[in-house]
């Protein structure tokens, strides 16, 4: 029996070189997940994904890889989409008792933290298991746009551009080579679907999500009417 088995069977135990085994498990999931991206552009960030499609399916916007919180956060999902829905869920009510109580729109970096809060209690209580997801959040406050990860241990980090899933190692060869300060939106959505199609080999525009969020508005591309926009970069 492997050395590591009597420290693999409850999240809250610690192995003795501080290892939470079922945490790695968990990123193991979100490494078997579609390519997820997102790149910072002057005036936003544009985040992309694929979302692999039956052939027989039919659009549904409940399992969309990408899902908006708020008018001016987004977030993609990488690894088990419905542990990603429910945390989607419970950003999405943050968002709107934050705009009740202070009557303005919710920080991004308080949507992240409102998450990763969540994810992080599923680390230390006996009888549960981590999410398996990460997520990249991107989105426009008054700080101006922002892109953050959440990973499966629930540590957040900022990024200018960044990619997660089983074609990341790829993705950030081309997000590391081409993404610089000032990207115009256009120049954003071209290195993103270039990094995505550079992981994932073979890309149909109708199985691209894509979303573009500034300060004035959201934007949403997928399916049949999304790929008219998609193919004019890939």
């Amino acid at each position: 029996m492997p050395e590591f088995m009597g420290y693999d069977r409850a999240i809250v135990t610690f192995s003795p070189d501080g290892r939470l085994f079922q945490v790695e498990y968990a990123r193991e999931a979100v490494k078997r997940g579609t390519t997820s991206i997102g790149v910072l552009f002057n005036e936003g960030v544009v985040l992309v994904t694929l979302k692999m499609a039956a052939d027989l399916s039919r659009q549904n916007n409940l399992s969309d890889k990408i899902q908006k919180i708020d008018d001016h956060v987004g977030a993609v999902i990488c690894g088990f989409l419905a542990d990603g829905r429910v945390l989607i869920e419970d950003a999405r009510v943050h968002a709107q008792v934050y705009r009740i109580t202070y009557d303005e729109p919710v920080h991004v970096e308080g949507t992240a933290k409102s998450i990763a809060d969540k994810m992080q209690l599923y680390t230390q209580y006996g009888g549960v298991r981590p999410f398996g997801v990460a997520l990249l959040i991107g989105g426009v406050d008054e700080n101006g746009p922002s892109l953050i990860e959440i990973d499966p241990s629930a540590t957040i980090y900022n990024w200018s551009a960044q990619a997660i899933g089983r074609g990341a190692q790829e993705a950030l060869k081309v997000l590391k080579k081409r993404w610089k300060e000032g990207l115009s939106r256009d120049e954003a959505i071209d290195i993103a679907l270039s990094a995505l199609k550079a992981a994932e080999k073979t890309v149909s525009p109708q199985e691209v999500e894509l979303v573009i969020i500034t300060k004035e508005k959201y934007e949403k591309y997928a399916g049949e009417q999304g790929a008219k926009v998609i193919k004019k970069y890939l």
